[in-house]
């Protein structure tokens, strides 16, 4: 080949494969810029080596493979050993809730003014006051994590894991989520489709990657004229071009050119690293995130329609044969409602006493439930597959357990965190057989199995400051930091074949 200006076109398979992966992924990054308006964001994306991130190798495993590690005892449910966990979650409950009714009378009884040590510093009603948020925000922090422990059994009914009875299961799973305000048989639906889609593009239900563009963002400038693997040999230089068909020599033309960003694109691309915004982007999320999930869909499919909920018996979500059981719900939710109200009006302490004893600990049960789902399916190791690389099995690994604040997620939140990758392999296995059919799944699976024992707030930062966007071009695809660089990437030796076991693709 020769060195000219412009470099002939290679346009044999033979030639083609001669290109190294990484230039030939810069050059299709600068072929599609090229084929936009011309306007890129003033952003520059930052060179990496694939070779240095870390290597994933696509599981080769079928349904059949992963099942049979499991004991099959492991499988088997007792309605009354899942019974005595609500009971226990209950007496919880309950003894949180005396022990609350306590912390009025005892602060008003407490002379501040002539028994505390810190009169001289604060007055007797700053005291009071400072001392009575402090033990009403202990309650709710600790009420809310049983809270979560009950909403995690409920979840295990929607599974039919509570028992062998489909009638027990929904009767229970409806009673106890509907206390916690949750639609029982809609999420129950929409969460089947989860566990049936796990890390398909275009068929999960929750925490579904953007790309750049799906969130309003402009193309990255290209990382200057060193390829993407960090090689400058002339010779890759010349197949790239010659690839795209000079599209790399336009991209770094348009790159002297004004990026002509209008205010708000200027503004969206800088929040996006930016450290305070991704914290108050967490605050937003942890407390919201939930009820804004069942009430307009946030962070599910973008191909669904306006409007979809878990209320509507209508909505995309649910077929004709789930109009009672969305009904059902939503009735489940108005009892919760009328109950809270008529608490609210009938009790001495009025709407006060309400906040205090169950909207405060819900507050805390949803920004629970919200960082667990989270972690689960969002962190720079998991991929996410298009329709064509996408089976049940690899579906199912694209998750990662997670030691959950020591014995808080085992004891409280009944393992659902520690075990979910068993859980998304079979979800009819009941929390307290998750254990020892986890251990023989970990067997099995060797390397790729994921897991993590950092702490999961620094986990959650982490995940928020790195995991902004996938590549469309990717067929396996790895969340991308706000410079366009992974922290994964599939191994040259992985194989892409189909998988024999239960394929789910479209």
């Amino acid at each position: 080949m020769s060195s000219s200006a412009t470099a002939p076109s290679l346009t044999s398979a033979t030639q083609r494969q001669q290109a190294k992966p990484e230039a030939v992924a810069a050059a299709t990054t600068a072929k599609k810029a090229a084929t936009t308006d011309g306007r890129y964001s003033h952003r520059q994306a930052k060179s990496f080596k694939k070779d240095e991130l870390k290597q994933f190798r696509v599981p080769d495993l079928t349904v059949k493979d992963l099942l049979s590690s499991i004991p099959a005892h492991c499988f088997e449910r007792s309605a009354l050993k899942s019974s005595a966990y609500v009971v226990v979650d209950f007496t919880l409950v309950g003894l949180l809730g005396l022990a609350a009714s306590y912390i009025d009378p005892t602060l008003s009884s407490f002379d501040f003014a002539k028994s505390s040590p810190l009169t001289p510093y604060l007055s007797a009603s700053w005291q009071y006051s400072l001392a009575r948020f402090a033990l009403w925000s202990a309650y709710a922090f600790a009420q809310g994590l049983v809270f979560t422990g009950i909403w995690v059994i409920a979840h295990e009914c929607g599974h039919q894991s509570y028992s062998a009875s489909k009638t027990i299961n929904n009767t229970v799973g409806w009673f106890l989520h509907s206390a916690l305000l949750v639609p029982y048989h809609s999420w129950r639906i929409s969460h089947a489709r989860h566990h049936a889609a796990t890390g398909h593009l275009t068929r999960d239900e929750v925490f579904v990657p953007r790309t750049r563009a799906q969130k309003g963002l402009l193309p990255l400038q290209p990382a200057g004229t060193q390829a993407a693997g960090g090689s400058s040999d002339e010779s890759d230089d010349e197949q790239v071009d010659a690839l795209v068909g000079g599209a790399a020599n336009q991209s770094q033309q348009q790159q002297q050119q004004p990026t002509e960003e209008t205010w708000g694109e200027w503004i969206a691309e800088t929040l996006e690293d930016a450290p305070l915004y991704n914290f108050i982007y967490i605050i937003i999320q942890q407390l919201f995130g939930w009820p804004l999930y069942l009430i307009q869909n946030s962070s599910g499919q973008l191909h669904f329609p306006k409007g979809t909920n878990h209320f509507d018996p209508n909505s995309i979500i649910f077929d004709a044969r789930h109009r009672s059981q969305v009904l059902i719900s939503d009735v489940g939710i108005a009892l919760t409602l009328s109950t809270l109200f008529a608490w609210g009006t009938l009790s001495s302490g009025g709407f006060a006493e309400v906040a205090r004893y169950y909207i405060a600990p819900y507050l805390w049960c949803n920004h629970w439930l919200v960082m667990i789902t989270y972690l689960q399916h969002t962190d720079p190791a998991i991929p996410h597959y298009t329709a064509d690389s996408w089976t049940f099995p690899r579906g199912a690994l694209c998750t990662v357990d997670r030691q959950w604040l020591g014995p808080v997620g085992p004891y409280l939140f009944h393992g659902i965190s520690e075990t979910h990758v068993l859980h998304h392999v079979s979800s009819k296995i009941p929390h307290y057989n998750a254990w020892e059919a986890s251990e023989a799944l970990k067997q099995r699976l060797g390397e790729h199995y994921q897991s993590s024992d950092e702490n999961v707030f620094v986990s959650l930062w982490k995940s928020m400051r790195t995991c902004k966007f996938v590549d469309e071009s990717d067929r396996i695809c790895f969340y991308k930091d706000a410079h366009g660089v992974p922290r994964t990437a599939v191994a040259p030796d992985s194989g892409y074949n189909s998988d024999s076991g239960l394929a789910m693709s479209e």
